[in-house]
C-alpha cells in the first residue's frame, strides 16, 4: 500500500486527467474515478451526464490507470468508481471492503472476457488454438518483434493496468517468455490501432484483448486455449502479480496460472461518501445502473464512429434505451430526457 500512496503523488495527480462538470446550485458533489479504456470511459460518461442534468450535480472525473486510480478510490479521494474489474484486483478490493474504506454497488456490466487472441486468418493457416501452439520458433517468427531481434511480440496490456502483471505472470509460467515480449502498447489507444492496424495491412496479430469492446465487432480474432480457470490457481497467481507490482519483476516466484473468469464487471463507493444521507438518492442511482453487454457494445461501437466523442455517446445510449429510466426518480428522468 505504501507504493500505492507513492504513485498517487508521483504519477495520478501530475499524469491523470482531471474534467470538472458544474451546475448552477448544484444539490450535490461527486467525484468519479475512470481510466483509460473506452468501456469506462463510456459508462462514466453516461453516469455523469444522469447527475448532472437530472440531479444538477457538480461532477468531477479523474482519469488515469488502474494502480493509482483504484488507489486514490480506496484512500477516499475519488468518491464512486462505475467500472471496476474486481477479478483482476481482487486481493486489493478485498482488503479494501475487510477495512471498511469502500462498498461495493453491484453490477455494472454482467459478462466480460480477457484473453490471448490470434487473428483468424493465421490461426487457421497454422492451426493456432491453444497457448501451446504458439510456442514454437517459426510461430514467434510470424509476430517478429523489431525491439527484440530473435523474438516475436504479443501486444498486452498497459503497464499501468493490472492484466499487464498478469501476462507478465502467465508468460512465465507456460513458457510464452522465451518465444515473445510481452508488449506495453502505452496505452489503449495505441493498443486498439496496433490490432485494427494489423488487420489493415493482412499481417499477423497477436494480443492480449478483452469484451465488452468496440473493436471486437470489427476484426476477426480467435481466443486461445489456456489451461481453465482454476479460483485456488488464480489466488496464488494473484499474489505473485502484486508483490510484483509492489516490488518489481526480480520478486518473480514459480507459480500456477489459468484462463481469466468470465466475470461480471462491479461499482462501488467510498464508505464515507455512501454512508452520507445526503448522498442516498445517487448511491440508490448507481446501485441500480446496469447495462447488459450487447448494450455496452452497441454504445462502445457508436463511440467508434463519433470520434471518441463521450457526450454524444452518453446522449445516444440515453436517446436510445429507456432501460435507464427505471434507474431513477420520474422526475429526475423527465429533467435528463429535457435535456436531450
Amino acid at each position: 500500500m505504501k507504493f500505492l500512496k507513492r504513485l498517487i503523488l508521483s504519477a495520478f495527480f501530475i499524469s491523470a486527467m482531471s474534467l470538472v462538470g458544474t451546475s448552477a446550485n448544484a444539490a450535490c458533489k461527486v467525484h468519479l474515478g475512470d481510466f483509460d479504456w473506452d468501456s469506462a470511459n463510456v459508462h462514466t460518461a453516461i453516469v455523469s451526464y444522469i447527475l448532472k442534468n437530472g440531479y444538477g450535480c457538480e461532477v468531477e472525473i479523474t482519469k488515469g490507470s488502474t494502480t493509482p486510480i483504484m488507489a486514490a478510490h480506496y484512500d477516499g479521494q475519488l468518491d464512486i468508481i462505475t467500472e471496476v474489474w474486481r477479478d483482476n484486483i481482487v486481493q486489493m478490493h478485498e482488503e479494501a471492503v475487510t477495512k471498511g474504506q469502500i462498498v461495493e454497488l453491484g453490477v455494472n456490466t454482467p459478462s466480460s472476457t480477457q484473453g490471448f487472441y490470434v487473428d483468424k486468418a493465421t490461426s487457421d493457416k497454422y492451426n493456432l488454438k491453444t497457448v501451446e501452439d504458439m510456442m514454437k520458433p517459426e510461430i514467434a517468427k510470424l509476430f517478429a518483434d523489431p525491439e527484440a531481434p530473435g523474438k516475436g511480440r504479443m501486444t498486452s496490456c498497459i503497464s499501468g493496468w493490472t492484466c499487464y502483471t498478469i501476462n507478465m505472470v502467465k508468460h512465465k509460467v507456460y513458457g510464452l517468455d522465451k518465444f515473445y515480449t510481452n508488449f506495453d502498447p502505452g496505452s489503449g489507444g495505441a493498443l486498439d490501432a496496433a490490432i485494427a492496424g494489423g488487420f489493415k495491412k493482412g499481417k499477423p496479430v497477436f494480443t492480449y484483448y478483452w469484451t465488452p469492446t468496440g473493436l471486437m465487432g470489427k476484426v476477426d480474432l480467435v481466443q486461445l486455449k489456456e489451461p481453465a480457470y482454476d479460483n485456488a490457481c488464480w489466488t496464488k497467481m494473484m499474489l505473485v502479480v502484486e508483490d510484483i507490482k509492489a516490488n518489481g519483476p526480480d520478486v518473480y516466484k514459480d507459480t500456477c496460472a489459468s484462463a481469466y473468469v468470465d466475470m461480471s464487471l462491479t461499482k462501488s463507493a467510498t464508505t464515507k461518501y455512501a454512508n452520507d444521507p445526503a448522498n442516498k438518492p445517487i448511491i440508490d442511482f448507481i446501485k441500480k445502473y446496469s447495462v447488459p453487454t450487447a448494450e455496452v457494445n452497441k454504445a462502445l461501437g457508436f463511440y467508434m464512429t463519433a470520434d471518441g466523442d463521450l457526450e454524444a455517446t452518453a446522449k445516444n445510449f440515453l436517446q436510445g434505451s429507456s432501460a435507464w429510466t427505471k434507474w431513477i426518480p420520474v422526475d429526475v428522468a423527465a429533467k435528463v430526457k429535457a435535456s436531450l
